[in-house]
């Protein structure tokens, strides 16, 4: 269950984030907070990295085939370009492929008043904090850590497990190249290639 951040009384432009493994909902839960901004009849802007071209080209989709149509941006001072001053709320996906300069962009937005509502990953596949993710964190109003489940034991999954032997930072994939993991499953490796080597000793 999510929980809305309290609004009530707030003049101001703020920031939000939603921040987690992958396969933990962030997409979904950025969607749903966007869809109700609209369903308010508030103008809504929709922003993710020209790098992510996974399921659509001009929509933000999680993996649950929700989506809502987004603009394709390569950088975040194109961000401030292509938000107009009509624009309440905005909205951006997959934050921790775009650069550095994030989180002062997103800060100037909401010194203008809006809404700024960012999805992304915390750590990468190494478990490093993921490019402007930790400053995100720092000067967000409201932060939703969402969890998903490991498929190895049930516990809270706060990794993204790398399957694919790729040592890239960045390599966009879906179930085929990762899994979330809980810390200590994570910590384990490749627990298929250990499975295997145990049934081999019998």
């Amino acid at each position: 269950m999510f929980l809305e951040p309290h609004f009530k009384g707030q003049r101001n432009g703020w920031i939000e984030v939603i921040t987690g493994s992958m396969f933990s909902g962030k997409t979904e839960e950025l969607i749903r907070r966007l869809k109700r901004a609209q369903i308010a009849n508030q103008v809504v802007e929709i922003f993710k990295p020209d790098i992510d071209l996974r399921y659509d080209a001009h929509k933000v989709v999680s993996h649950d085939a929700n989506s809502i149509h987004s603009t394709t941006i390569r950088d975040t001072a194109e961000l401030l370009l292509r938000v107009s001053a009509e624009v309440e709320v905005v909205g951006i996906d997959e934050a921790q492929f775009f650069d550095a300069n994030l989180p002062e962009h997103c800060q100037a937005l909401a010194l203008q008043g809006k809404r700024i509502i960012v999805a992304g990953l915390d750590m990468d596949f190494k478990g490093r904090p993921f490019g402007p993710m930790p400053d995100m964190l720092a000067v967000a109003e409201y932060i939703t850590k969402v969890h998903a489940i490991c498929p190895h034991c049930g516990n809270l999954a706060t990794h993204s497990y790398r399957l694919a032997e790729d040592p890239s930072t960045v390599l966009l994939g879906e179930k085929e190249a990762y899994e979330p993991r809980c810390r200590r499953c994570y910590a384990m490796g490749n627990i298929l290639r250990l499975k295997v080597q145990k049934r081999s000793e019998f």
